[in-house]
């Protein structure tokens, strides 16, 4: 390990979820400054590589990260045919919810706070999650999210959010502005030039990682 590098146990865990097992990659630092539970967007899963980068720098800003699977191995083999899971905003909330209380019940994780970072449709069911546990979500952020998905629930969330959108994403950000009109909670729409939905182009993903550690670090360390 470099001198000043964060020390980081990685473990891969199995979370029971609304009458279903998922499979995730707990990364918890020594000493931690909070948890990011990711929801990840449509047809993504764990692995996705946008995911796991943006939790790798959250790891280097000593918070800890829960990657997991929202659908089981099956299911996701059935989405890939008619993707009719991935947009079922209801399935994924319920899960989050319990993947949430999870989390919070580890030892690791007990008197951190927890924040939530959906990406896609994973944002809609973030912010319908943080509407129903405003004792336990105290941040999220949403990287080129549909938070428009979550409906009326965006107006009960109390977390501080974040939304980062690309800026060649003209769509989404009009989406993030109408789902903004509806929350009381403090709330930031950032738009990163130059990037479409993905954060494909060169050093725009590295923008939203630094964006997302640092509202994290802020609303989550104490």
């Amino acid at each position: 390990m470099k001198a000043g590098q964060t020390l980081v146990e990685h473990t891969s865990v199995s979370v029971p979820a609304a009458g279903v097992v998922l499979q995730g990659d707990l990364s918890m630092p020594s000493v931690p400054n909070g948890v990011v539970l990711f929801a990840h967007g449509s047809g993504s899963s764990r692995h996705s590589p946008r995911n796991r980068y943006v939790a790798e720098v959250l790891n280097e800003h000593s918070l800890g990260t829960l990657l997991v699977d929202l659908l089981t191995a099956e299911e996701e083999r059935e989405d890939e045919i008619d993707a009719h899971l991935r947009f079922n905003i209801d399935l994924l909330t319920e899960r989050l919810v319990a993947i949430t209380d999870w989390l919070a019940s580890l030892p690791q994780v007990r008197g951190h706070g927890i924040g939530l970072f959906g990406a896609s449709t994973g944002a809609a069911a973030a912010l319908m999650t943080a509407a129903e546990r405003p004792d336990l979500v105290k941040a999220v952020v949403s990287r080129g999210g549909r938070p428009d998905l979550a409906g009326s629930a965006a107006s009960l969330v109390l977390a501080p959010t974040l939304l980062i959108v690309g800026g060649r994403d003209t769509a989404v950000i009009q989406m993030n502005r109408d789902a903004m009109a509806l929350m009381k909670c403090k709330t930031e729409l950032k738009i990163v030039p130059g990037a479409t939905h993905l954060f494909e182009e060169r050093g725009t993903l590295a923008q939203v990682a630094s964006s997302a550690a640092d509202w994290f670090t802020t609303h989550l360390a104490g």
